[in-house]
């Protein structure tokens, strides 16, 4: 991407005018043709892939806005103003920042939205709420907002539950749905665990009695992959979840993680949807993979052989030439 001129991307925001001119000088690449995605090499790369996004600069790109409901939002946009909106929605204790690996390899043409969920990032942290529903209604106010009335929405981890409930709660403000390493309910980890907690890979977050420390093996761990990730990019990410307040890892675990009843609302789930795993996936089970599989039978799934939680880190190109394809396919009784 070095060396295009301004005029190559389009605006970011379409509510703020500015563009994207500075971070291009910061050696950004905001986003490729389709095309390039899909001519890239299929075999796994040893190595993790060189960053394409100055981080700082992405940072640096992000726009508040106060809901309605009280809560300043952060959040990137970038793309095509007149193009598809595409809502990117992080995972627990991440932020915008998580979808910058595979930002490059995302058609230039959308309209890609990137919030900061309430507690994360450069967003507000109040002292309540943190439930699903909460989450969910920020996204809803931000496009009202924006004025986007439908939108492509992509969840990844508690983001893709946060998608879950925002489809399920408002189905004609969306088109489809990509869920990424999600699940249909909680399972419990080991007797005598109550049946509604998810406790798995949790408990040393009720065992922490600070915010943990960047370098500290706890963060090491939390942000591990089986395969190779760009050590700057995790390194950032570790950097800005141990900003986090002890509070928030707490209160989204217990009132977003703990007992919700994804199975219930499923049923509301009718937007064609995309579900995306990695086979070594430490977090979602098979059985987590089955519940999503039974509960919404005509959607697509693909399961990344090899790879963890984090595919599109892991894999970036490969797991974006899915997404690609399934987010360019016509609607049913689209002209």
């Amino acid at each position: 991407m070095k060396g295009r001129g301004c005029r190559a991307l389009t605006p970011l925001s379409v509510v703020h005018g500015w563009g994207v001119c500075f971070l291009l000088l910061a050696g950004v690449a905001l986003g490729t043709t389709s095309s390039a995605a899909a001519a890239a090499p299929r075999t796994r790369s040893s190595a993790a892939l060189p960053l394409e996004i100055n981080l700082a600069a992405f940072e640096a790109a992000k726009r508040h806005v106060t809901l309605s409901d009280g809560v300043d939002l952060a959040y990137v946009q970038m793309g095509d103003p007149r193009g598809t909106p595409v809502v990117l929605i992080h995972g627990y204790t991440g932020s915008a920042l998580d979808w910058v690996p595979i930002l490059p390899y995302l058609p230039r043409h959308w309209r890609l939205i990137l919030p900061d969920l309430r507690g994360h990032g450069a967003s507000s942290k109040p002292e309540c709420c943190y439930d699903l529903d909460d989450f969910a209604y920020d996204i809803k106010l931000l496009l009202d907002r924006l004025r986007v009335t439908r939108a492509d929405v992509v969840g990844f981890s508690l983001g893709s539950v946060i998608a879950q409930r925002f489809v399920e709660t408002w189905p004609r403000r969306t088109r489809r749905v990509v869920l990424i390493s999600s699940t249909g309910g909680w399972h419990p980890c080991e007797p005598p665990a109550d049946l509604h907690e998810f406790d798995c890979g949790m408990p040393e977050i009720r065992a922490l009695k600070a915010a943990p420390e960047a370098d500290s093996p706890f963060m090491i761990e939390w942000w591990s992959s089986p395969t190779p990730v760009n050590e700057q990019f995790i390194k950032r990410e570790r950097d800005n979840a141990a900003k986090l307040p002890l509070r928030i890892w707490r209160a989204v675990l217990d009132q977003s993680l703990t007992h919700p009843d994804l199975a219930a609302m499923l049923p509301r789930l009718t937007a064609p949807t995309l579900l995306i795993w990695g086979s070594e996936d430490p977090i979602m089970s098979p059985a987590d993979r089955a519940s999503l599989e039974i509960a919404l039978p005509h959607a697509a799934v693909r399961i990344f052989a090899g790879l963890g939680h984090n595919q599109f880190w892991e894999q970036p190109r490969a797991v974006a030439r899915v997404i690609n394809r399934f987010l360019a396919r016509q609607l049913p009784g689209a002209p």
